[in-house]
């Protein structure tokens, strides 16, 4: 049978529902039960994701959702020095895919079992990564899904890797609280990350969540959705392994756990129906809270450079030996909160 894009599978437990997607080995729709008896859905799914879309929407974005790996995170293209950060050459990229091979392109299944779905997927003979294989496991006592994720090298290389949960936000401006510990640091975005931006560009904030305008206004990131429409990033450093949303309209909290020498840092995705381009639209409602080793999205050739992040004692890249093989382990889970 022929491996299609839109191949999917889904286990159901006590405690919900999860499915997994060929393309991009990606989460798909997935539902919690939680303790209290009811139904939540806190994943994002793309609003254009059953929409015909034209040939140069890369693959990431086609049926973007849930939750994916990024190997390696970010993209290369060209870009000059910039305020301290060292330059990129798209002609010298070790992967010309946005946020990596496995990100555009179908995963095989390799089982689909009551509790548990495996995927795998071989990168082309010339990349320095070999293989990706993903395994997403229901947990059977709980409203929560356990990942395993193992990177097997071709070659020795340094790469900047990520995982990337992105959730859906409510309607009510500031009505969803990402919390994360007040004595984190973070960076804004070295340049203007879009137009319609927020956040002043290059800032670094001694307290993650109060970050400057570009009038010089201090705003409280932490709640979100933001009432102006627009698109940010923001790289929380140093965070200890574990983060929270709290959605306050509709009472529940989303928590994620990681290995923070793994992934010792938080990029948030700030999608507040900023992108006005096809096939965003001005409709793209959504926090991405994506534990990382890489200096923002800005690619192999800076993340794995000394950059204005790993000057600061954060990894921005990890280096795999030829032949191994890394493992690392996540879990995401949903318990009923209180409603603000």
């Amino acid at each position: 049978m022929a491996q299609l894009d839109h191949e999917a599978h889904a286990l159901v437990w006590n405690h919900g529902v999860l499915s997994v997607e060929s393309l991009g080995g990606m989460l798909g729709p997935t539902s919690f039960i939680l303790q209290d008896g009811r139904q939540v859905s806190p994943f994002q799914i793309a609003p254009w994701a059953n929409e015909p879309l034209t040939a140069d929407v890369p693959g990431v974005l086609r049926r973007l959702r849930g939750e994916w790996p990024c190997v390696p995170y970010g993209s290369d293209i060209d870009r000059i020095e910039m305020a301290g950060w060292p330059s990129s050459d798209a002609s010298r990229a070790v992967d010309t895919h946005p946020h990596g091979f496995c990100s555009n392109h179908p995963w095989r299944f390799e089982e689909v079992s009551s509790h548990a779905i495996s995927v795998a997927i071989d990168y082309p003979a010339a990349h320095p990564i070999r293989r990706l294989e993903r395994r997403v496991c229901s947990v059977s006592d709980r409203a929560a899904i356990d990942f395993e994720l193992g990177i097997e090298a071709r070659h020795a290389c340094r790469m900047p890797i990520g995982l990337h949960p992105c959730f859906r936000l409510p309607a009510i401006p500031g009505a969803m609280r990402i919390e994360l510990p007040p004595s984190a640091s973070s960076m804004s975005y070295p340049t203007a990350f879009d137009r319609s931006s927020l956040f002043a560009p290059g800032q670094l904030a001694p307290q993650w969540n109060m970050v400057r305008d570009s009038d010089g206004n201090v705003l409280d990131v932490s709640r979100v959705p933001f009432a102006q429409h627009s698109e940010d990033l923001l790289q929380v450093l140093g965070v200890p392994g574990q983060a929270s949303l709290w959605n306050t309209s509709e009472g529940y909290r989303v928590r994620i756990e990681w290995n923070p020498d793994h992934f010792p840092s938080v990029m948030l995705w700030y999608s507040n129906r900023g992108w006005q381009m096809p096939p965003w639209n001005g409709r793209h409602l959504a926090i991405g809270l994506e534990p990382i080793c890489s200096a923002f999205e800005l690619g192999q050739q800076i993340s794995a450079a000394e950059n204005p992040i790993s000057a600061r004692g954060v990894a921005t890249a990890r280096t795999f030996r030829a032949g191994e093989k890394f493992v690392t382990r996540y879990r995401i889970g949903v318990e009923p909160a209180e409603r603000a």
